[in-house]
């Protein structure tokens, strides 16, 4: 996976460009003032190499759009959609699919249709979307992941894996009926991009199985979690990442899916399941918060570049080089001696920002302030992963402590080249090389829910 200096090249060429702007630290330092030290609330034009997220920020494929010339508007019955799900059926296996305007649409479906106030829905760790709606539905996020994923300097290889003991217990405690299903993540965003082990998912289907509990799939980043499981789980080495795929869901009873990630497109998610009644049930609530069952808030050009995107996602060279993109970053940050989480993550390397700015407490937004600061130094913007976006305890409204504070630097798939990864990394190291001089923030502006989108911070 790259792990070595051996040179390597992308397995694309630029045939277009989008010329980037070059700011003075004066400029960033107005622009980051007055979006209150939160980088999500910057500009796009005041940025120079914006690793915010990979979501909706990859570059398509002349295939994708040239298939974006040939979308079908009709509002019912688009022949894009029988592409996009003859392609979900074919890649991974689910027998029904409803469209949705991006993952978390889906999302918002599959928690009104399946939980009910007072259930609880494992999970192996939370994502931020994904727990809101389980919330917002009447339910309670209980993690089951295992212990080492709390830990940022543990190398356990499968930190997305359930620990079944605590799966186990939450059975026991709270009956199989008080659990609609078990949320499971490929791969665990919130613990660094950490993928769960196909033996480990296995296990889960198993136990899952004798107590009657659906499985529901993360599986926005499925072929990423995929090429880890080829590359790293024993026996798994002569497989194509193509098939592990389908494996993977078929171990799942159904899936929530943000198409802006792996899937290669701007917009665009469905909800896929394999029961009828759920999916009778999402086409009905579909109508009445995306749009029509074959389309569901996309256009007919984004499924059709949706359809195409799956198939290239799967791609050994396309996702080889993908990964390998984020291993080279954090690769030369390891080697500098910059505290990340350990291993190196599949959609990007998370900065330990407790190890980064031990002087910071967790109570003055460490990682907040570490996005700042980068974002100061070189025009790279990135996002804290830690105590904002955790939010506060519904019940207590005491603001969750997360053991991981973290700053993401997330890689667009196919945008970057290795220079500007070598930008971001000498960046990191002159930022780490004044880091005692860093102070924390404090949260003068928090919005209702997801605040991390939102908030606004001044410095202390």
């Amino acid at each position: 996976m790259n792990r070595t200096h051996t040179p390597w090249a992308e397995p694309y060429k630029i045939k277009m460009v989008e010329p980037l702007a070059m700011t003075t630290r004066e400029h960033r330092e107005k622009a980051l003032q007055e979006a209150g030290y939160n980088t999500f609330l910057l500009k796009s034009e005041d940025v120079y190499i914006d690793l915010l997220t990979d979501s909706g920020t990859s570059a398509m494929s002349d295939r994708q759009w040239a298939g974006m010339m040939m979308g079908d508007e009709a509002y019912a019955g688009s022949r894009n959609f029988y592409h996009l799900e003859a392609a979900v059926q074919r890649y991974y296996g689910y027998k029904h699919i409803i469209p949705t305007h991006q993952g978390r649409g889906a999302e918002n479906l599959i928690s009104r249709i399946l939980i009910k106030p007072g259930d609880i829905v494992p999970g192996n760790m939370y994502f931020t979307t994904t727990r809101l709606h389980q919330e917002l539905a009447g339910g309670s996020f209980a993690d089951i992941i295992v212990d080492e994923a709390h830990d940022a300097l543990s190398n356990f290889t499968f930190k997305g894996n359930v620990d079944l003991r605590k799966l186990q217990a939450l059975i026991d405690k709270h009956g199989a009926k008080k659990i609609p299903y078990v949320s499971i993540a490929t791969t665990v965003n919130m613990a660094g991009g950490q993928p769960i082990s196909l033996q480990n998912l296995r296990d889960v289907r198993a136990l899952t199985k004798k107590h009657g509990i659906r499985i529901i799939h993360d599986m926005t980043r499925v072929a990423e979690n995929a090429y880890m499981i080829k590359h790293l789980e024993e026996g798994q080495e002569g497989r194509s990442v193509a098939d592990i795929v389908l494996e993977i869901c078929s171990l799942t009873d159904g899936a929530t899916m943000s198409a802006k990630k792996d899937a290669l497109v701007n917009i665009g998610g469905f909800l896929a399941t394999n029961e009828w009644d759920v999916y009778e049930e999402a086409r009905n609530q579909v109508v009445i918060y995306e749009g029509l069952h074959t389309y569901g808030g996309l256009a007919g050009r984004d499924m059709e570049a949706m359809a195409i995107g799956i198939g290239e996602s799967i791609g050994e060279d396309h996702i080889r080089a993908r990964v390998g993109q984020v291993f080279y970053l954090g690769n030369k940050l390891v080697e500098a001696g910059i505290p990340i989480v350990r291993p190196i993550g599949t959609h990007g390397v998370f900065l330990d920002a407790k190890a980064f700015l031990p002087h910071v407490a967790q109570t003055a937004f460490p990682a907040q302030s570490l996005a700042a600061e980068l974002y100061l130094d070189a025009g790279v913007r990135t996002m804290e992963r830690g105590i904002v976006s955790a939010g506060r305890n519904k019940e207590t409204g005491e603001n969750y402590m997360p053991e991981l504070e973290l700053v993401r630097l997330t890689v667009p798939r196919r945008v970057y080249t290795q220079a500007h990864m070598d930008v971001v990394a000498a960046s990191v190291m002159r930022v780490f090389g004044r880091r005692m001089a860093i102070t924390g923030l404090k949260m003068v502006y928090e919005p209702k829910y997801l605040r991390f989108f939102q908030a606004q911070f001044e410095k202390l």
